[in-house]
């Protein structure tokens, strides 16, 4: 990895050979893969100065690791031999290969690699945006709040918290519940966990442990609702339940929200943009990644409108395909490598307990340990979760070896 920035505001000027915008996971990633590879005209564009492992942060929410840890400056993520463009995409033009930047210059290239995340939408929800962050409101979605999350769990005695998520159940909930009956004030606390979905979790098998977890927790889970508005100064949220449209408004005296997500604003109002994306995700065919319009684009990571669930295992597995195909469209190759879906959702149960879902396109399990059980609670999931993972990103996922 680079010792020192690759900073490049100077090298916009002629065509680029690949430009990769998005300096998180999935975009060093692939430019790691392809600097191994052999390519050497490589762009990289990122506004952002600091690199973020954001895995780390449900554990930092729930009091058990640091947020420093899941932070290195952008630079010394970036490969040797990678121009760095430290400014902010605003536009793609795929018809003329064109990037549009902040300041008005253009990019040009002749093949995309579009990596770049998602935003999250306070505002999608009335309220949030001025509740976040104050009086008892947290998220672990953002570094800036993740510390204050268990702040406000480890202070809290009684009352009723609220656990809110888009999609997917919610860990911090559960390590919440696990902290307050250690210290044996669970039973005056109200848990709420509110889903939009109609079952806790997509797989049935672990679904069904889930079911358990949360009834040993006492959490009442409202299934097929959101959060749909926030009102901080009367500490109430109003919840409506998409399945019969009723709203109810819920006090609470701790509130951990999760806002709605998008691709940026740039990528849901631009040509690569699905159609069939309410969020604006980019368009790509899910086996190869490559956009359905135009064959030097690429997708992969939160931004791409995959079936599957936006995780850093499913970068991972997604970087190596993108890497693989696009050489094979440089060098007049149709792409060959096909990606099958695997995602993986590390479930935190407890201070010291972890389930991990692992899972391809058809929901079938795709487990990474074949002899060890992972349909229960473990702890050695949950060590390989805290200090196993974090330096097999830092040091092979984001390098270009695994």
């Amino acid at each position: 990895m680079a010792a020192t920035p690759s900073y490049a505001d100077e090298s916009i000027s002629g065509r680029h050979r690949v430009a990769v915008i998005g300096g998180g996971s999935a975009g060093i990633s692939v430019a790691a893969r392809l600097r191994r590879a052999g390519v050497t005209d490589i762009t990289l564009v990122e506004p952002s100065d600091t690199h973020w492992y954001q895995p780390l942060w449900t554990l930092v929410g729930g009091g058990q690791a640091p947020l420093r840890g899941s932070r290195r400056p952008e630079w010394s993520v970036i490969p040797d031999g990678v121009r760095w463009i430290r400014r902010r995409a605003l536009a793609v033009d795929p018809d003329a290969r064109t990037v549009t930047l902040a300041g008005g210059d253009e990019l040009t290239y002749e093949y995309l690699v579009l990596a770049p995340g998602l935003q999250l939408d306070w505002d999608g929800v009335p309220g949030l945006a001025d509740a976040v962050g104050q009086d008892r409101v947290s998220s672990n979605y953002a570094p800036e709040y993740a510390p204050r999350t268990w702040e406000l769990i480890k202070d809290m005695r009684s009352g009723t918290a609220v656990f809110t998520h888009p999609a997917t159940p919610l860990k911090i909930a559960y390590l919440a519940a696990d902290h307050w009956r250690r210290l044996k004030v669970l039973d005056r606390i109200r848990v709420i966990l509110v889903i939009p979905d109609p079952v806790l979790f997509k797989v049935p098998a672990w679904s069904r442990v889930l079911e358990k977890v949360a009834d040993r927790y006492g959490i009442e889970v409202r299934l097929r609702s959101e959060m749909t508005a926030v009102d901080g100064d009367r500490r109430e949220i109003t919840v409506t339940d998409h399945a019969s449209g009723s709203k109810e408004t819920l006090g609470y005296d701790f509130l951990h929200a999760v806002p709605p997500q998008s691709a940026p604003d740039w990528i849901k109002a631009g040509p690569l943009a699905d159609p069939a994306s309410p969020q604006g995700f980019v368009a790509a065919d899910k086996h190869t990644l490559q956009h359905p319009l135009h064959d030097n684009v690429f997708a992969l990571g939160d931004v791409a409108n995959l079936p599957t669930s936006k995780t850093g295992a499913a970068v991972r597995k997604q970087a190596p395909v993108v890497a693989a195909n696009l050489l094979d469209v440089m060098n007049g190759r149709a792409p060959s490598r096909r990606y099958d879906g695997y995602t993986s959702c590390p479930l935190v149960t407890a201070r010291d307990r972890m389930l991990l879902a692992e899972f391809d396109y058809d929901l079938r399990p795709a487990p990474t340990f074949p002899l060890i059980n992972t349909f229960r609670e473990r702890r050695d999931m949950w060590v390989f979760k805290r200090y196993v993972l974090p330096p097999v990103y830092w040091h092979g996922m984001l390098t270009g070896r695994l």
